[in-house]
């Protein structure tokens, strides 16, 4: 190369200084990612240690829901069986067996084929009271079997077995049914009516609306002894007898019907007869005391009925007489305003035979003044027995007369 050249060392100072240049820069590019890193690198140490002081208290502080949820997952539910014994439970215990479902079975005839069928008309309730040779006595209501073709008894265990009626009466609504005594563990015991307290605790068990709710328990009070209830015995709209029965609150429904009320001994104290129904009236049940069941059911199983005392007449009220006739036919003074009329006197009766005739009317009995048909039948059924004199003043055509009637037993009042 000439040293004159004047290009000769510029060229060599222009490829040599890029050449520097750019290795500094390397240099400093280098030192800059070095820089970055241990930056970084510190960064992610001092967080790491942030961390490592932060964490134990972080979970400390967690929700209380994520321990609770971990240990409801493993634990199991847990139950205390405790056996809670009280008069209520034991008296129920004692006499629920005694205590069945009664079916009124009926014949149904199809209207299309003509052929006739058995089914199950209605169902109510029952209670044994009795066990002997191999027989079972159930004491239930009247109305409940009335009709009935076939009678069928389900017992406690839910067995089914047919029943005998060995006798029913009308006037008290009892009914006595008799069963084979096989599958019969259980009979009721009788306690004492008139011993009860107002106010003192009752259990009525039964089957309300039927044998789906078979041996159905409910609890209440005596509300009321000695009440007398107007029954229409014959479905005519008029009242024919005054039936003596207990008051309760403890439920009663259709179904109950024949069922027992006891008492807190396990005793039978009643049976369930009635319900007033009215849509304004609560808690007012209704029972035939036992001590007034008593009687009737011995009679049934003895006789199939009840043997009463009877005149042979038809009766109606005076109340039930125009005024027109209580005057021109009867001639009833003025001032006779009650008393019973002598509709009909049957043949070869007890009235005939002491002279009653059609057109009396009955103002006194031993002394007691009669002033409708249910005083009359009161007196003469609680107070009379068959063969006894009754003493009756009568009003005939407006003159006061005296008879003596010598009671029998017939089909008729």
């Amino acid at each position: 190369m000439e040293p004159n050249n004047p290009y000769g060392p510029q060229e060599e100072s222009k490829i040599e200084e890029p050449v520097v240049k750019k290795r500094e820069v390397k240099r400093e590019k280098k030192r800059g990612v070095a820089g970055y890193f241990f930056s970084g690198l510190a960064g992610v140490l001092v967080g790491a240690l942030l961390v490592w002081f932060l964490v134990p208290s972080v979970v400390t502080n967690l929700p209380a829901d994520n321990a609770t949820k971990t240990t409801n997952t493993n634990a199991k539910t847990e139950q205390l069986s405790v056996d809670i014994t009280t008069d209520v439970t034991s008296a129920v215990e004692k006499a629920s067996g005694a205590v069945v479902g009664v079916s009124n079975i009926q014949s149904v005839t199809n209207f299309w084929s003509q052929s006739q069928s058995e089914q199950e008309a209605g169902t109510g309730s029952g209670v044994i009271y009795k066990k002997e040779n191999g027989k079972a006595y159930v004491i239930t209501n009247h109305h409940v079997i009335e009709g009935a073709k076939a009678v069928e008894v389900t017992l406690a265990d839910g067995a089914k077995v047919e029943a005998k009626l060995v006798g029913s009466d009308v006037w008290t609504d009892l009914a006595v049914l008799e069963i084979d005594d096989k599958g019969v563990d259980t009979v009721i015991e009788f306690g004492d009516s008139d011993a009860l307290k107002q106010g003192e605790s009752v259990i009525a068990i039964g089957n309300p609306l039927g044998l789906d709710f078979y041996g159905s328990v409910t609890t209440g009070v005596v509300s009321g002894k000695d009440r007398a209830i107007p029954t229409d015995i014959n479905g005519d709209g008029v009242e024919d007898w005054q039936a003596e029965v207990l008051q309760t609150d403890a439920a009663i429904n259709p179904g109950n019907s024949g069922g027992a009320l006891i008492n807190l001994a396990g005793q039978l104290i009643g049976i369930n007869s009635m319900k007033i129904s009215e849509s304004t009236v609560e808690g007012m049940g209704l029972a035939i005391p036992v001590n007034s069941a008593i009687p009737i059911i011995e009679d049934l199983e003895a006789n199939g009925k009840v043997n009463r005392p009877s005149m042979g007449i038809t009766l109606v009220d005076v109340t039930n007489v125009p005024a027109i006739h209580q005057r021109d036919t009867l001639k009833l003074p003025v001032e006779v305003t009650t008393g019973v009329v002598v509709d009909q006197v049957i043949e070869n009766t007890p009235a005939a035979l002491a002279g009653m005739k059609p057109y009396d009317v009955i103002v006194e009995m031993d002394g007691q003044k009669i002033e409708n048909t249910i005083e009359l039948r009161k007196h003469l059924y609680n107070e009379k027995e068959i063969g006894d004199e009754l003493k009756v003043k009568v009003y005939r055509q407006g003159k006061l007369v005296e008879l003596t009637i010598v009671l029998k037993e017939t089909d008729t009042l």
